[in-house]
């Protein structure tokens, strides 16, 4: 019988969190007080949008992506939102474009000057009305551009052409009406949406805690799990393995993205603080899960054979984080081995967090290695030289 190991190496297995130096963060930003479970933080290789607390209605900063240090007090902002915003997104098609959702009901398209916001931004580009409550999160869509989902507290989920001329859009392309139970109808509200690679299907989760794919071109649901005692706060696509992550306060499940029926993989983590927030990178297949309220990120690396998931590492840090930005792909510094970059909104100090997920390089590991061999080598010499001098009569 031939030994066959249950470990697998991984060419991740060094990965390490480096947060960047306060002169080299965004210091002084007034970020939300919002309870939402969103991210409050998007990013681009051109700009950091960060939701902030304003008074008489709703705001977020808009600062070049080098523009590090204090941010001064008075920063222009746009604030052409009467309630207070919920959640910002930069379209991926268009690094000057951004859009951003609010408690007036109402989601709205900004452009944003090449050389930042030199002055407060009040008018916006688009203004897309058809929710009746509050809307809560939004989402571009991955291959279509100019496609934006919306989804509010009236239990409906809106897709938008934000290509048309009129200024004001009243009528969505497509509405997906989620189902309500008429002693329960709280129930319907979603809590996160994600994609597919394609943007074919939709997967999303919602106050019952049950995860659900739709179809988003017909306005239908196509699966929902049998098993329920897996509490779904997030759910995300797992592009190029065919499956569905979705995570609660204290596990995280597998799912076959073609069949919910049974999933793949379950694991019960130590108690986090709050929502766990999941982020997958398709190139390295390495998840990130960073919860709210607290400073904790964990690395995994995910597979298509079993048993799927493997723990990395887990960044570690004393400044709870109230949400996070990720920069896309294009953005990241290669040259310095970075493969996943977040930006951490850090609430109790008002600092929005560089945070660089590294995997070193097999040449600069031989040489340091090579160096702390060459610094023993010196030390065990020394020893040997201060024993033969304390030997001699």
């Amino acid at each position: 019988m031939s030994w066959c190991s249950s470990f697998r190496c991984s060419k991740f297995r060094l990965v390490f969190g480096k947060p960047a130096a306060r002169r080299h963060s965004y210091d002084g930003v007034p970020i939300t007080r919002s309870v939402h479970d969103n991210h409050y933080c998007s990013a681009n290789p051109c700009f950091v949008a960060v939701v902030t607390e304003c008074a008489g209605g709703g705001s977020f900063l808009v600062l070049p992506i080098h523009h590090t240090g204090r941010v001064e007090p008075h920063h222009p902002r746009v604030c052409g939102h009467s309630g207070r915003v919920l959640d910002v997104k930069w379209n991926p098609f268009d690094d000057f474009c951004i859009a951003s959702c609010s408690e007036d009901c109402t989601v709205k398209i900004w452009e944003i000057p090449a050389c930042g916001v030199q002055q407060d931004i009040t008018r916006a580009k688009k203004t897309l009305i058809g929710h009746s409550r509050r809307v809560a999160m939004i989402e571009w869509h991955p291959t279509a551009e100019n496609l934006l989902l919306s989804s509010a507290y009236d239990y409906k989920v809106l897709l938008w052409d934000v290509s048309r001329a009129d200024a004001v859009i009243r009528r969505p392309v497509r509405v997906v009406l989620m189902p309500v139970h008429h002693r329960y109808p709280s129930e319907a509200l979603l809590l996160s949406v994600s994609f597919n690679s394609d943007g074919s299907r939709l997967a999303v989760t919602s106050k019952d805690r049950r995860v659900r794919v739709l179809d988003p071109r017909a306005g239908k649901i196509l699966q929902v799990p049998v098993s329920g005692t897996h509490k779904a706060n997030k759910v995300l696509y797992i592009n190029g393995l065919k499956m569905l992550l979705s995570t609660g306060s204290s596990q995280i499940v597998l799912w076959d993205s073609d069949d919910l029926s049974e999933p793949l993989f379950e694991e019960d983590l130590d108690g986090s603080a709050g929502v766990l927030f999941p982020f997958y990178d398709p190139d390295t297949q390495l998840l990130y899960l960073a919860g709210k309220g607290d400073g904790n990120i964990r690395v995994y690396e995910l597979s298509s054979e079993k048993p799927h998931v493997s723990f990395l590492t887990e960044f570690r840090s004393l400044l709870p984080q109230k949400g996070l930005g990720v920069m896309p792909k294009r953005g990241l510094d290669v040259g310095a081995c970075e493969v996943f970059r977040f930006y951490r909104l850090i609430a109790v100090k008002d600092l929005v967090e560089p945070l660089s997920m590294i995997v070193p390089r097999k040449q600069v590991l031989t040489m340091h290695l090579q160096l702390k061999l060459q610094k023993g080598h010196k030390t065990q010499q020394k020893h040997l030289e201060k024993l033969e001098t304390t030997a001699k009569p």
